[in-house]
């Protein structure tokens, strides 16, 4: 039986320990230790009261999914993960699973690089985080929203696309998921995702072929509602021993891509289209 005394022990402890700059707040002047309830509540996609309950023990048991969110928001280990899991009364993550967390030197970098868009996807390309620079670039994404499914459905980012370069991103997306499939095959999300996305005629053809292809350098140009088309340089890092993908935005210093990515990132989040057919 899970010891509701000790989740709630275990998250007053690391909240506490966890120093505002590390996730991009400001220090200041501060009555409590660490992170203020309000802050990682924010992060954590919960509400404070919600947040309140479970530190003082009077929530029922946390679900995987806000659990898995406290991990990361609070920058644990794999082993604190581990114990946070097992005091709420779940079972740890499997190494079997499509790794979904986020280590403390890679969340330092999405609050260390505002002038960046860092958005932090899983092996299969669902969305785990992304900072205000991506955000203020591509419109709220929540996580969990994967880019494999909004790419076959018409609701990925706005990109201006050559059809050659949009049917190389596809079978890209395709090969990453067999890949994930391949390394993580008893992953229940990656096999829902698969089931789900073979009901699409495309993507069924392509997955049919099974034609391997590699992401790439190249430059993207999105079209914000706000400034309009933007061309940035997309890159793609992997995090050795996580299996996540980092995807940047950059624009070169002194162009007019520059002024207008400056002013995305002034502007904040807006509500950004989605990339859907002509008509539809």
């Amino acid at each position: 039986m899970a010891d509701r005394g000790d989740f709630a022990a275990l998250l007053r402890a690391w909240r506490e320990r966890l120093q505002p700059a590390a996730v991009g707040f400001p220090t200041g002047q501060r009555r409590t230790k660490g992170l203020r309830r309000e802050e990682v509540a924010l992060l954590a996609g919960v509400s404070v009261d919600y947040l309140v309950r479970l530190e003082q023990g009077r929530a029922d048991r946390p679900s995987a999914q806000v659990v898995g969110s406290l991990s990361r928001v609070l920058q644990l280990s794999d082993l604190e993960r581990d114990q946070l899991y097992l005091a709420a009364g779940l079972p740890a993550p499997l190494p079997s699973a499509v790794p979904t967390h986020i280590p403390a030197s890679v969340q330092r970098l999405l609050a260390r690089l505002p002038d960046v868009a860092v958005g932090v996807w899983t092996a299969h390309w669902t969305l785990l985080t992304a900072n205000a620079a991506w955000r203020a670039l591509l419109g709220e994404m929540e996580p969990g929203l994967n880019l494999v499914a909004a790419e076959f459905a018409g609701r990925a980012p706005q990109v201006v696309w050559s059809e050659g370069d949009r049917e190389r991103h596809k079978r890209a997306l395709v090969a990453d998921l067999r890949s994930a499939l391949i390394r993580y095959p008893d992953d229940p999300s990656a096999r829902a995702l698969l089931a789900d996305l073979q009901n699409d005629a495309q993507f069924a053809q392509l997955w049919a072929e099974g034609t391997v292809v590699e992401h790439r350098f190249q430059a993207k140009t999105f079209v914000h509602p706000l400034v309009g088309q933007v061309t940035l340089d997309c890159d793609v890092f992997t995090v050795l021993g996580t299996d996540l993908r980092i995807v940047t935005y950059t624009a070169e210093p002194g162009t007019e891509d520059a002024s207008r990515f400056d002013l995305v990132r002034t502007l904040g989040t807006v509500e950004v289209a989605a990339n859907r057919p002509p008509g539809s």
